[in-house]
């Protein structure tokens, strides 16, 4: 039985996007064919999560990386149609695997670095897994592939992926609400409400211990904001010990 699907691209770049691949379809050598921008795809994925994982000046390859990606993700089906070589059942299962090991990748690598903690990144791998089952029993079930949904497809999620890279080349952490947050999984990354009192922040530094990837937390001493959170910790601290020494009383 032939496969036909529908697909449903509603993206907000996705007009613009399908003129320019195609473009550059009709522009490609011949010797160039779609297992190739397959594979450079896929490569390049497993090449930012490495980046992620190694962290410092390696985040600066994260950009270049997510535009090869691109490259070879979008094209590829596009060089098959244009050509007329399609092969739908090979090129949707194959895409569908890399999508999901890469994403594996890129989320393997935040967590390995440190830029995720493992609770929340796993979360979002298996959230991932979950969708790529719905779209594929949606796609069988009623002959619709839908690449994007509210606007967004794979080539917005890359912009905001790379817009977040940016982010953590300036800063591991952002604050939030009072308190510091990882970036990629708002997740506090250092204050208690006792760091916060006595002036501490969390450093850019990550390091593997027994107890998983911790942060270093570190004050600078000579400040006027560490003095001050010095005579507030000793008088909430007094203050705790006078309320104890009356409740037992």
């Amino acid at each position: 039985m032939e496969f036909r699907t529908v697909r449903v691209h509603d993206a907000v770049t996705a007009d613009l996007e399908k003129r320019l691949l195609v473009w550059i379809a009709e522009r490609l050598p011949a010797r160039i064919n779609s297992d190739h921008l397959t594979s450079l795809g896929a490569v390049a994925l497993v090449g930012v999560g490495a980046c992620y994982w190694a962290g410092g000046w390696a985040l600066a390859l994260v950009f270049p990386l997510l535009v090869a990606n691109w490259f070879g993700d979008s094209l590829d089906g596009t060089l098959a149609r244009v050509r007329n070589r399609q092969r739908p059942r090979y090129g949707y299962y194959v895409d569908h695997v890399l999508d999901a090991v890469g994403f594996l990748c890129i989320f393997g690598g935040l967590m390995l670095g440190g830029h995720m903690s493992p609770l929340v990144g796993l979360g979002f791998v298996a959230a991932y897994f979950l969708l790529v089952v719905e779209i594929a029993l949606a796609t069988h079930a009623r002959g619709t592939f839908r690449l994007s949904a509210w606007g967004v497809g794979p080539t917005e999620l890359r912009i905001l992926l790379a817009a977040g890279t940016f982010a953590l080349m300036r800063s591991a952490s952002v604050t939030m609400f009072g308190h510091t947050w990882l970036l990629f999984d708002a997740k506090r990354a250092a204050n208690s409400s006792l760091c916060a009192r006595l002036g501490f922040s969390a450093s850019e530094r990550v390091f593997h211990s027994q107890y998983g990837i911790n942060r270093i937390l570190v004050r600078d001493e000579r400040s006027a904001f560490c003095e001050q959170a010095i005579r507030q910790t000793r008088q909430y601290l007094a203050a705790v010990a006078q309320k104890n020494g009356h409740n037992s009383r």
